[in-house]
């Protein structure tokens, strides 16, 4: 039976240092590291490179904005007086939102306390 010979990308470095030995052109083997032994084996057997996929686009995270205890409390009163107006309007499902938001904050003020 034959063996096939896994691709190239998969293989460890120390494999790829062993196949690039046999291979004429190739110099240094023994300080290049896996990325630049791939390409100068490619090179050598003639081999295209692949193509590079799209990169994943990556959103970046919003900074935190460090409140202090005052501030913290005052936006908590703010959400309650709202969290009131739509308890009279019925809207309990962003009436609970609210709470738990307060909540949040509550927790806050105690951590930095």
């Amino acid at each position: 039976m034959e063996k096939k010979e896994k691709p190239i990308e998969k293989m460890t470095a120390k494999e790829l240092r062993e196949m690039a030995l046999g291979l004429p052109g190739i110099h240094g083997v023994h300080a290049m590291k896996k990325e630049e032994l791939l390409t100068a084996i490619r090179a050598a057997k003639g081999i295209p490179e692949p193509e590079v996929k799209k990169e994943r686009r990556v959103v970046a995270k919003k900074e935190k904005i460090i409140l202090t205890i005052p501030q913290l409390k005052q936006k908590a009163k703010e959400l309650r007086a709202k969290r009131e107006e739509l308890l009279q309007e019925k809207n309990l499902k962003m009436a609970e939102i609210l709470k738990k938001r307060i909540n949040r904050l509550k927790k806050m003020t105690r951590r930095i306390a």
